[in-house]
Order: C-alpha cells, then structure tokens, then sequence
C-alpha cells in the first residue's frame, strides 16, 4: 500500500464530503449527516484536525477532531469523529493510520484529552476506555470513550459542537 496520511487541503473538501456520505450510507448507527457535520465543523472554524489518507492521488480515508466543552469546565479535550474509509478499502489499516496520525497531532498541541462516540473493540485497541466521569447525554456509556493524554481526567457532562447538529 503507497498511502501517505496528511492535512486536508482546499482540493480534498469535495472528495471528503463524498467519501463520508458513502462510507455512513450503510451504517446502522449513523445519522447519514456525518458529511455535513465535517463541512459544518469547517465552516464554523471548529475543525482542529482534518487529516486525508490519500493513495495514488485520491482520498481514501478522512478523520476530524474537533474542540469538545466539559460541564466542569475541563479545557485541552477534543472529540475525534467523525472518521471514516472508503468502503472498498476499509479493513486495510487505514483507519488505524488516520487514528494514530490524529493522536500524535493531539500529543503535538498540548491536548488534555480525546473523546470518540463508536465501538469499544475498536477504538480500546489506541487506548480509549470508557470513563464513568465523563458523560454524554443520551449515549449509552460503553460507547462514549475517552483517552487521558496529560493531566487528570475530567468528570462532567461533554457537549460536542453544534455543528454535530448539522443536517445539510
């Protein structure tokens, strides 16, 4: 596999935005928004880390990490999400390079912390865990994660931002 995993850049939008709407289009536990979550995290400057994973040329792969707030007033903790690989080559380490390329990025800035919304089997294998401090209204708990990268973790209740309530 020649992939390199990099920024985003002005050219990758489009090619992101159909990469996520196709990636979620199957999903069962999908909002079918996530593109438009990752435009509205762009448009509102919010998108703190927008990484591609491109081979030959073309997008494959795309992961955003935006600020989080925390009831307690907790600073430095980001969301990771939404993340994504073309269909056709999911199960290739892609997404495993974009999660680790988006970690080292959160070490390089100073973060607190990272939270993610999705499967435990998956994301436990980077060092995310469930933190019974950390709540996410409305979520089931073993599926709201989160990774501790200095500090002391937080306890409150995580707000995303609005863009995640993005619907075109």
């Amino acid at each position: 596999m020649n992939m390199t995993v990099r920024n985003e850049r002005a050219e990758d939008i489009e090619a992101i935005a159909q990469l996520t709407a196709a990636a979620f289009l199957n999903e069962k536990h999908s909002s079918h928004t996530e593109h438009h979550i990752v435009n509205a995290l762009r448009r509102a400057g919010q998108l703190s880390i927008s990484l591609v994973a491109e081979e030959h040329g073309s997008v494959i792969g795309h992961v955003a990490v935006s600020p989080v707030t925390i009831s307690s007033g907790a600073t430095g903790w980001y969301g990771l999400g939404p993340i994504c690989v073309s269909p056709d080559r999911q199960g290739k380490g892609i997404g495993s390079a974009l999660m680790n390329s988006a970690l080292t990025e959160l070490r390089r800035m100073g973060s607190a912390g990272c939270v993610v919304l999705g499967d435990p089997a998956y994301y436990s294998r980077f060092g995310f865990k469930t933190c019974h401090g950390l709540e996410l209204p409305g979520v089931d708990p073993e599926y709201f994660q989160a990774i501790l990268l200095k500090g002391e973790l937080p306890s409150g209740v995580v707000k995303y931002d609005d863009a995640f309530d993005a619907t075109e």
